[in-house]
């Protein structure tokens, strides 16, 4: 059992790395590149398109952490042993016990390098974020609209008509929202500007930071 418990945990441990790596990957794609790993100069990036930098590290952890979570399976299997002791067991724990941790512990600092190294695109960042012209700002429309006594299914139903719009018309959604009357009564124009400004979602960046890192 406790052999059990101690590969499920390299599991988890594994499928984190994995999922900070797929992130990774995600954001170094070409058409949204707000960061990527360290590219040297001599070094080359996809074979096919030369402009493209592959995330080949984090393409490497995603492969590593699946070989590790694979550990688990096997690990739990040996649980069931007869009569409390047979060898069943021997040969798997021989196998997976080497194996799981020095891929994990190779996971890990690779992990950490690809990090300590990250090039990272704010302006980039920015730009992806203004390319929905407002539109990340509709649930928070509707939750002030609810914080005045409309129901949530009729603010709802408000923002989403605007944001429909906006999709179709390739408009913004703070131009249409204080045209709309019903909305400006309540939600005061400077407020609507208070909404529509995304330095509110950093308030609390240091505090986070400092709970992560301390």
């Amino acid at each position: 059992d406790r052999h059990a418990f101690y590969f499920s945990i390299l599991g988890i441990i594994a499928g984190s790395v994995e999922r900070i790596a797929t992130e990774i990957r995600h954001l170094q794609r070409t058409e949204v590149y707000e960061l990527q790993e360290y590219f040297s100069k001599k070094q080359k990036g996809s074979s096919a398109m030369p402009h493209k930098k592959n995330p080949i590290l984090s393409e490497n952890l995603t492969g590593l952490s699946r070989m590790v979570r694979s550990y688990v399976a096997p690990a739990l299997e040996n649980i069931a042993l007869w009569h409390e002791r047979d060898i069943s067991h021997s040969s798997v724990e021989r196998n997976i016990g080497p194996d799981a941790n020095i891929t994990l512990d190779f996971a890990l600092v690779r992990l950490s390098n690809i990090l300590k190294n990250m090039i990272v695109y704010p302006k980039t960042m920015s730009l992806n974020l203004n390319i929905t012209k407002g539109l990340i700002f509709s649930q928070e429309i509707m939750l002030e609209l609810t914080k005045s006594g409309v129901s949530r299914e009729k603010a709802y139903k408000r923002v989403q008509s605007h944001a429909k719009k906006c999709f179709a018309q390739s408009l913004n959604l703070f131009d249409v929202v204080k045209k709309d009357q019903f909305i400006i009564d309540i939600v005061p124009l400077n407020k609507l500007k208070k909404i529509f400004n995304s330095s509110s979602h950093f308030k609390n960046i240091n505090l986070i930071f400092n709970r992560v890192f301390k």
